[in-house]
């Protein structure tokens, strides 16, 4: 029969319990019906004994019966409900014990307790139904002495299973004492290898300490190099330069138009040697951190105008223009001069030197960044162009791109990366953009008014005509170089070839001024400027050092006493008279450090 405690079961025999008989029998019943719908063995005696449990519990309740029914389906399930008329039903140990042996218990509700076991799919098929309905039926006429023989050969069963579990467990364990051991073996075995490989990384990371330190070392050496040579290179550069302009200046109107031309070509090519010069001292400088901008600002109309009158006859070719636009209305940059210019000539020497036919020509414009107001300085040109997979490269130094175009042009490979260089040192950035037979274009962005950066004064001072000047310097080429120069600024100039003669001369002519070269064999300009400055008499005359040895290499603390540091390379009447036009009324503090008039030459 059919109980609705069932909850929609399909039913399959209901049992009453009565006796103590009853309770053999429903747990033979309960473990022959689960065999009967394909349940696991150990899931049968489970089920038998949760059942026995809460049977021997409730027995004696009036009304005491089980039903037994499945639910069909996907996942079909045997239910098991337990239920009873009058009575307490069972204690709350019974439940907990039956709820440790059966996956589902219901605990009682009215006056029923409910088992489900789920079965495997397809186990609820008419035949499956048919045996469970079969077993249901030979079990309840089975005597006491038939039970407790059931129950004797499930207790075996049980035991053999337990002596399989026993041994599996044993062997189980076997196998994974040899595991154990083996990942025992493989840690140690990793645990050298890992030491080893940390030994060699220890020595590997010393290794490349040592080559760094050697890198370092190779650096600092060809640092040092180049700024002990640069006054062995500059000097005869500087002399050659500078006779070749004296030449112009003053005996111009003596030469002939071939030999005019001719020292033209000398003073150019002496200035395209100086330029190279500078460029690969700024370069080693760059890569050791020493080269600094020096800021001011920038009068971006005449830079630009001195650039195109400069740059205007270097093209290569008959059919190319130079166009050189004037700054936008209002436009102010706080920059260094002397690296702007030589970033723009660099581009513009570029476009022209590779442009055969159409234009070259430099825009500037008001941008804005994320720092702030920027000038856009934009090159253009109609030249060769730059292939895409070497457009990355022409940034390194000494590269060149390959091809006919090189024929009959010369180069270092220099002036890109150089551009780079200086533009990333003035904060701001290079971009490279080029097509082949097109073109290319580079765009540089500069602060307007870069972070930190300290303009000097915009002007000086009209320079004052001196009655008596004195120059200390032991190379006669440069003094004869310089002496038109001094003639033009000074009444009478005095000149001294020895640096251990400076002081007595200083000392007896006491001159308005003394331009003293920094680097002489016997007694450098260190040492006869701290002999002036000890003496009360000398002390008070302005002293103006020139030298062609790099800023950084200079010992600025020995240099407290000189007014003014000018560059060899680059001095001429202008930037004599504005360094003289600067001369204080009186001494600077002795925490004030002297200052270059002019740094392009040693950048």
């Amino acid at each position: 029969m059919t109980h609705p405690t069932a909850g929609g079961a399909a039913p399959l025999a209901t049992l009453t319990l009565v006796s103590e008989q009853d309770i053999f029998v429903l747990r033979r019943s309960g473990k022959a019906v689960a065999e009967a719908l394909g349940v696991e063995r150990q899931d049968q005696i489970r089920l038998a004994t949760a059942l026995s449990e809460l049977g021997r519990d409730v027995l004696g309740s009036s009304g005491l019966r089980v039903t037994f029914g499945t639910v069909p389906g996907g996942s079909p399930v045997l239910r098991v409900a337990v239920l009873w008329r009058d009575g307490p039903g069972p204690g709350r140990e019974s439940i907990e014990a039956a709820s440790r042996l059966v996956p589902t218990l219901h605990d009682p509700v009215g006056r029923a307790v409910t088992i489900e076991q789920q079965l495997s799919a397809g186990a609820t098929t008419p035949d499956s139904l048919r045996r469970a309905q079969d077993v249901l039926v030979a079990h309840r006429g089975s005597t006491e002495l038939e039970d407790a023989r059931a129950q004797t050969i499930d207790l075996i069963a049980a035991l053999e299973e337990s002596r399989a579990q026993r041994e599996e467990l044993r062997r189980l364990n076997e196998e994974l004492e040899e595991t154990n051991r083996g990942v025992v073996a493989l840690y140690s075995e990793l645990s050298e290898e890992l030491e080893e490989t940390n030994r060699g990384v220890v020595a590997l990371y010393a290794e490349l300490e040592e080559k760094s330190s050697q890198l370092r070392d190779a650096s600092e050496a060809k640092t040092r190099f180049w700024a002990n040579v640069s006054h062995e290179l500059r000097a005869p550069v500087n002399s050659v330069v500078g006779l070749a302009r004296l030449l112009l200046d003053v005996d111009g109107e003596n030469l002939d138009e071939e030999q005019r031309r001719r020292i033209s070509m000398i003073s150019a090519s002496g200035a395209t040697l100086l330029a190279l010069v500078d460029e690969l001292l700024d370069v080693a400088k760059a890569e050791s951190g020493r080269l600094e901008p020096h800021w001011e600002p920038v009068d971006l109309r005449a830079t630009l105008g001195q650039l195109h009158g400069t740059l205007r006859g270097y093209a290569t070719g008959e059919g190319v223009t130079l166009s050189v636009a004037d700054p936008y209305p209002g436009a102010t940059l706080v920059s260094d001069e002397v690296m702007l210019t030589r970033i723009l000539r660099n581009l513009l020497t570029n476009g022209l030197k590779f442009t055969g036919e159409g234009t070259v020509r430099l825009d500037v414009a008001a941008g804005n960044g994320e720092s702030g107001a920027e000038v856009v300085f934009t090159v253009t040109d109609t030249g060769v162009g730059i292939p895409p997979e070497e457009q990355h490269q022409v940034f390194e130094e000494f590269y060149q791109v390959r091809g006919a175009h090189q024929r009959g042009r010369s180069g270092t490979g220099l002036g890109l990366p150089y551009a780079r260089r200086l533009t990333e040192l003035l904060g701001g950035s290079l971009v490279l953009v080029s097509t082949p037979g097109q073109g290319t274009e580079v765009t540089v962005r500069l602060p307007a008014a870069p972070t930190g950066a300290r303009p000097g004064p915009a002007g000086h001072p009209a320079p004052t005509q001196l009655a008596l000047l004195v120059t200390v310097d032991d190379d006669e080429v440069f003094r004869s170089t310089l002496r038109p120069v001094l003639a033009r600024l000074a009444d009478r100039v005095v000149e001294v070839g020895e640096g251990g003669r400076a002081a007595d001369t200083i000392r007896r002519e006491h001159p308005d001024a003394v331009l003293l070269d920094l680097h002489m064999p016997d007694m450098d300009g260190y040492d006869v400027l701290a002999e002036l400055a000890g003496d009360s008499d000398l002390s008070g005359i302005p002293v103006i050092v020139i030298t062609s040895a790099a800023d950084e290499t200079l010992d600025h603390e020995r240099l407290t006493h000189a007014r003014a540091v000018l560059d060899k390379s680059t001095l001429d009447l202008a930037r004599l008279a504005d360094a003289f036009g600067t001369f204080p009324e009186q001494a600077p503090a002795p925490d004030e450090s002297p200052h270059r008039a002019e740094e392009s030459g040693t950048r």
